[in-house]
């Protein structure tokens, strides 16, 4: 387990970095009101049928990976921090010149489960931030072998885990908690996939090219 005062590392040399505060309490308590605002706005809209189960521009429940959670790619307001606030930091502690791809939060529920993955290549460097709500522990691997324990990471709201996305495997257990708010923040060197092939940040996914 990695305890908050151990948060002297090198992004470079351990292949993750925790960064506290990266926004303040206070800004973190807003974008958590605002995300369960959007939540809240979705299911109104989805239960009156004003937009059906496969719009995604107010976020969806039709989230792949954790289903039936409530998840939004490309909020403008996260992707704006994204590119003015979140990239200097990640240049910084990276040593790389980075462009701001994609980000997505979601509000985790009770009994939701993130099982092992990698990132694609959109998101070389990427982060998650914890916005707010109960307490959830994620797991990573700095050696980039498969099927190991892993190192746990607690973030309070407003920290910043940073990893290499595409190279580490990161996971989270069974979350017992009522809810959990995360947003990632993905980044790459390779400009073919800057904002995630989308014309500019802040556009639904429908607008990558792919």
């Amino acid at each position: 387990m990695v305890e908050r005062k151990e948060f002297c590392m090198s992004f470079v040399e351990d292949n993750y970095l925790v960064v506290p505060n990266a926004i303040d309490t206070k800004f973190a308590n807003f974008l958590y009101d605002y995300m369960l605002l959007q939540r809240n706005i979705a299911k109104f809209k989805f239960e009156q049928k004003y937009i059906n189960q496969g719009s995604v521009d107010r976020g969806s429940f039709g989230d792949r990976q954790v289903p039936q959670t409530y998840g939004m790619y490309g909020d403008p307001i996260f992707d704006l921090l994204l590119e003015k606030t979140i990239r200097p930091i990640l240049e910084k502690e990276s040593k790389l010149n980075l462009y701001s791809t994609y980000t997505y939060y979601r509000i985790y529920k009770k009994g939701d489960v993130l099982k092992r993955h990698k990132d694609r290549p959109s998101c070389k460097v990427s982060t998650t931030m914890n916005i707010g709500g109960d307490e959830w522990p994620i797991y990573l691997e700095p050696s980039g072998k498969e099927n190991k324990k892993g190192v746990e990471v607690n973030l309070n709201p407003g920290d910043m885990l940073m990893y290499r996305g595409c190279e580490l495997e990161h996971w989270r257990d069974v979350f017992e908690g009522d809810d959990c708010a995360q947003v990632f923040f993905h980044f790459t060197d390779d400009i073919n996939y800057i904002y995630d092939t989308r014309p500019f940040l802040g556009l639904p996914q429908y607008f990558k090219n792919d």
